[in-house]
C-alpha cells in the first residue's frame, strides 16, 4: 500500500523501532528526532504495559491507572469510545504522538504507521483509500482540508492486525489518530457481508468525534458523514 503514498513539497523518511514502521513525511528530512519520539513513546507504553497486565490483552476498554502517559490516556479514551481493547489504537496513538512533537519543527507532517494516518497539512491533500484487491484501490482518495487528521484503516483481508470482520477496508476520518484506529477498528469488525457495509459506516459515525466512515467489500462501498470521494489520477498528493 505504500506506492500510494506521497505528497507535494515534503521529504519522506522512514523510522523502525519493533512492531513500529513509520513513512514520515515532512519539510525536511528529522529522521533523528522521530526515531527520539518513538523509542520513547515505545518506552512508556511498554513500561505501562508492565504495571497493567490486562492494558494489552484486553479486547475491551481499560480504565488507565493514575498517572498513566499521555499515549496511554489516548489509547484508553478511543478505545472507550468504540468499545474495543486499547491496543486497537496503539498504531494511531504513536502516529500522531511522533507527529505532533515534528510540528515543533516542520509546518506540515504526515505520519502513516501500519496503514494508519496521522496529518496535519496546510494545504488540501488526498487519502489514498486501499482496500486489498478491491477496484477501488489506489482509484478512490479522501480529500483531506487543512488541519489536523486522523484516518485509520483496519482490513480482514489485508495485514497482519486483528480483525473479526471481513471488510477490505474499513477506513474511519476524525480529528484524533487514536480515535480513527479504535473506530475502524470496530467498525471492521461488523463488517461479515457486503450487506453490513452500511449498516457499519452508520454505526461509526454516530460515535462521538467521528466525523466519516467509508467500508468496502469487493467492488462494493458505502460511505457516511464528512468524507468527500475523489478519483486519484495521480497519487502523489
Amino acid at each position: 500500500y505504500r506506492r500510494l503514498y506521497g505528497g507535494k513539497k515534503l521529504v519522506y523518511f522512514r523510522v523502525t523501532e519493533g512492531e513500529s514502521d513509520l513513512l514520515i513525511g515532512a519539510r525536511e528530512s528529522f529522521a533523528r528526532l522521530a526515531r527520539e519520539k518513538t523509542v520513547a513513546l515505545r518506552a512508556e507504553l511498554l513500561a505501562y504495559m508492565r504495571a497493567q497486565s490486562v492494558f494489552a490483552a484486553s479486547l475491551e476498554p481499560v480504565a488507565c491507572l493514575p498517572g498513566a502517559p499521555d499515549v496511554v490516556r489516548r489509547m484508553c479514551a478511543a478505545a472507550d469510545v468504540a468499545r474495543v481493547g486499547p491496543m486497537a489504537a496503539v498504531a494511531g496513538a504513536i502516529a500522531e504522538g511522533v507527529g505532533r512533537a515534528l510540528l515543533e519543527y516542520s509546518p506540515e507532517v504526515l505520519v502513516e504507521n501500519g496503514g494508519d494516518l496521522f496529518v496535519y497539512c496546510t494545504e488540501m491533500r488526498v487519502a489514498a483509500l486501499s482496500a486489498g484487491n478491491s477496484p477501488f484501490t489506489g482509484r478512490v482518495g479522501l480529500r483531506l482540508s487543512p488541519g489536523a487528521w486522523g484516518v485509520a484503516t483496519s482490513s480482514g483481508t489485508v495485514g497482519h492486525s486483528l480483525s473479526f470482520g471481513k471488510a477490505d477496508a474499513a477506513t474511519v476520518l476524525s480529528r484524533d489518530a487514536s480515535l480513527s484506529d479504535a473506530a475502524a477498528t470496530a467498525m471492521g469488525n461488523r463488517v461479515q457481508t457486503a450487506d453490513d457495509l452500511q449498516h457499519a459506516v452508520d454505526w461509526a459515525c454516530a460515535l462521538p468525534g467521528v466525523l466519516g466512515a467509508v467500508a468496502v467489500l469487493g467492488e462494493k462501498l458505502a460511505v457516511r458523514g464528512q468524507v468527500e470521494l475523489v478519483r486519484i489520477e495521480n497519487t502523489a498528493g
